[in-house]
């Protein structure tokens, strides 16, 4: 297999590269000898190449491509080191001797994960404690080979357009709410007005004519409101004439009549 470009020309002046930092911390830690990682010197992504999944030629076609550049990940002799610098420094006396005995022999680095397990604190500063040295090692490596990290570019989503719906009505403004129910007010009148005869409709018009002059004597001011055409109590709306042009029979009239 051809070995890809890992080496760039040592009088070659620094580049800028907008690592993905949390891709590369996985790039370096993972050691494995079927997997490859390779960080792109114009995007900083982080290709990971598994043998056996991946395209056997994709190994040809990265290795034709400069942009790319080959991790070297930290080796497994390296990171067995950190776990050793970290057991002096935990507090509990009886997870550090766990600790000693979990690193002795093969299969190590599991069982040190498994002791740390159930003890949270110490597991959250052993991240961290190997995180920090991670870091470290790839901003040595990134300094060897000429490459200077720089933050990376944000990608703006635009919001969706806004959806042209109907306003409810309880989110209305309420000059707005009062005008749309006083356009329904009038149509209801409207529609009534058209369905009554000359009869009920001057019983409605002498109704109106003393809700409003009532209105006007207690010295309010606007419209007639739906709360307005009831009645007051102990108030009657005076009396409406016949439209016939006969004046209606008196109560000893009607008694008389057979």
């Amino acid at each position: 297999m051809t070995a890809p470009h890992n080496d760039l020309p040592s009088a070659a002046p620094p580049r800028d590269v907008p690592v993905d930092w949390e891709a590369l911390e996985d790039a370096f830690e993972n050691n494995a000898p079927e997997v490859h990682s390779y960080l792109h010197l114009v995007t900083g992504e982080v290709l990971r190449v598994v043998d056996g999944i991946a395209d056997p030629d994709m190994h040809t076609r990265i290795a034709s491509d400069p942009a790319y550049l080959r991790v070297d990940p930290v080796s497994s002799r390296e990171q067995y080191r950190w776990m050793e610098r970290f057991i002096p420094v935990v507090e509990d006396t009886a997870l550090r001797e766990r600790l000693v005995r979990a690193i002795d022999g093969k299969g190590a680095f599991r069982r040190f994960k498994d002791a740390l397990m159930a003890h949270a604190p110490e597991r959250e500063r052993w991240f961290a404690f190997r995180s920090e040295r991670l870091r470290v090692f790839m901003e040595a490596w990134m300094s060897a080979h000429a490459l200077v990290a720089v933050p990376r570019p944000r990608v703006w989503t635009e919001p969706p357009p806004a959806k042209s719906e109907a306003i409810p009505p309880s989110q209305e403004l309420p000059a707005a709410r009062r005008a749309r129910v006083l356009e329904a007010l009038r149509r209801q009148v409207r529609e009534i007005a058209e369905s009554l005869g000359a009869r009920d409709l001057e019983k409605v018009v002498a109704f109106a004519e003393f809700v409003r002059a009532r209105r006007a004597a207690r010295g309010e001011r606007g419209g007639v409101l739906p709360e307005a055409l009831e009645p007051a109590a102990q108030e009657e709306p005076p009396a409406v004439a016949e439209p016939s042009g006969e004046e209606p029979p008196s109560s000893q009239e009607r008694r008389a009549a057979p």
